[in-house]
Formats: structure tokens, sequence, C-alpha cells
């Protein structure tokens, strides 16, 4: 398979509400929109996308058409201290889980948008010895995977 794109789609009955979301807090660009429909991307590279499908279109086979649950999208970013400042202390968001920095690699923080997916902010840190060995690629000069 050569894919040529990919990217999340998430069925949900509030679809103003979690265009607004991403485009206000995450920079998320709208590329189309209909009231059934929206399709969202990032506008520096990479383009990394995201959609939005209202839950009980036609377009979804039966007995699928319910709204999102169980879903995390993971944001990496080059400095989730200061996101967490923009988006839980001066926006207001509620955090799902507090910032902390964790043994297998990672400090992060996560948030939940209109839906309740949850949404992770991430910055890879140098994991400890007892998960270093657990990374199947070797892990960058400082440690990173």
């Amino acid at each position: 398979m050569s894919l040529t794109s990919f990217y999340p789609v998430v069925c949900t009955r509030l679809i103003a509400e979690t265009r607004d979301f991403y485009t206000g807090l995450f920079g998320f660009e709208t590329t189309f929109e209909s009231d059934w429909y929206v399709s969202l991307r990032r506008p520096e590279p990479p383009h990394y996308e995201l959609a939005l499908l209202d839950h009980t279109h036609e377009t979804i086979p039966e007995g699928y058409r319910s709204p999102v649950q169980g879903l995390i999208l993971n944001f990496e970013v080059a400095d989730v201290d200061a996101e967490y400042d923009r988006l839980v202390r001066r926006a207001g968001l509620e955090p799902r889980l507090s910032l902390r920095s964790e043994d297998f690699g990672q400090r992060h923080f996560i948030v939940a948008d209109p839906n309740g997916v949850l949404v992770d902010v991430i910055t890879p840190t140098a994991p400890t010895a007892a998960f270093a060995d657990q990374y199947t690629s070797p892990l960058s000069g400082d440690g990173r995977p």
C-alpha cells in the first residue's frame, strides 16, 4: 500500500464546537465545511489533518453511527510546559491529567475536547534506564526516542 494521506475522523454531534476547539486552540484551519462534515488542516508543514463528521450521517454504516468514545489524540510539541501555560492556565481548559514527567520518556498533560476526546500534549524526554531498552529504534544523542 502506498499511502497519500492519513487522518483521524471524529464522529460527533458537536461539529461547530469541535471545529472551534481545534481551530481556536490547536492551530488548525478549516479546508472544507458543511453542516455534517468539516475538514481541518494545520497550515505549516507537515500538514497534519483532522476531520469531523456528524455521527448520524448516512456515509457511516448502520450500527456504527454513534459519537466518538475512547479516543486519545497525541500532539507532540517542542515545549509542553509552555503549552500547559497557554491551554490550561490562560485558556482555562481543565486538565484531565496534570502536567507530569513519565519514566517511559515523555513530559505531558491531557485535556479533553467538547466530545470527551482526550488530547495528550507531549514533549518526548529521555526514558529512565528501565524503559530505554524497550525502544525498538535507537535513541537520539540526548537519550530521546
